[in-house]
């Protein structure tokens, strides 16, 4: 079980590396560096961690294979630290799983707040007493176990929610039969002013409808609502 403080920070920039390393030592989290593939998956072996912070362009191995490995070996969170005109390999960052992401140059201040806004959706709630009821959320063929962040898929699989994803889904669920926006969305899944260019949003609802909607070519639970939104039926009707 990782530390919810001990992160990992790839990054083939010693000075980045350093940086960061300092600054996040300086709010009391542990922080380990790789500069590259070899490196990171030594680095996870050895000291399991709760968050990888991940450069895109690395030398060898980039950051989407390295996000690929982390995603089927690891339930690190994953933030990739991406070029700031890198519109395009932000979405496929994370079509592949990650979490989230913040453009170069960055601010340390911004990094830190993110970091700490994974975290705290990754992290399951405390412990309660055995005979309290998980909070489950039952829907078509799918139940989403909001305590434990995993979910039973429509082909009867059960896999672990990325931050986001759960609270896209969670979105989605608290409110049954209404029209979201996009804008209304990322508040709400992103806690993030919206970007009328960010299509973070869209590329959720892809990864979610993989995994809940029986044929994800005609979607019956999430509805797309042409030119208003996204529109969540809990009974695919």
């Amino acid at each position: 079980m990782s530390d919810k403080r001990h992160i990992l920070i790839v990054d083939d920039d010693p000075g980045i590396r350093v940086t960061v390393a300092e600054y996040f030592a300086e709010n009391d989290f542990t922080v380990h560096s790789a500069q590259g593939g070899d490196e990171m998956r030594a680095a996870v072996a050895a000291h399991p961690v709760a968050l990888v912070l991940l450069d895109l362009h690395l030398p060898g191995e980039d950051g989407f294979t390295l996000c690929r490995y982390l995603r089927e070996h690891t339930h690190a969170g994953v933030v990739m630290l991406t070029g700031s005109q890198d519109a395009v390999n932000r979405v496929i960052g994370l079509e592949i799983g990650a979490d989230d992401y913040v453009s170069k140059p960055f601010d340390l201040r911004e990094l830190l707040a993110r970091v700490r806004s994974v975290l705290r959706r990754l992290q399951p709630p405390a412990a309660a007493p055995a005979a309290a009821a998980q909070t489950i959320h039952n829907f078509g063929q799918c139940a989403l176990n909001a305590d434990t962040h995993t979910l039973r898929t429509a082909r009867g699989e059960e896999v672990v929610l990325g931050a986001m994803e759960l609270d896209l889904l969670l979105a989605f669920i608290e409110n049954p039969n209404r029209v979201l926006t996009r804008d209304q969305l990322l508040n709400i899944a992103h806690n993030r002013d919206w970007d009328p260019y960010d299509r973070s949003i869209d590329v959720r609802v892809t990864r979610l409808r993989k995994k809940i909607e029986p044929d994800p070519s005609s979607p019956r639970h999430i509805k797309t609502i042409r030119g208003a939104g996204y529109l969540f039926s809990p009974d695919g009707g």
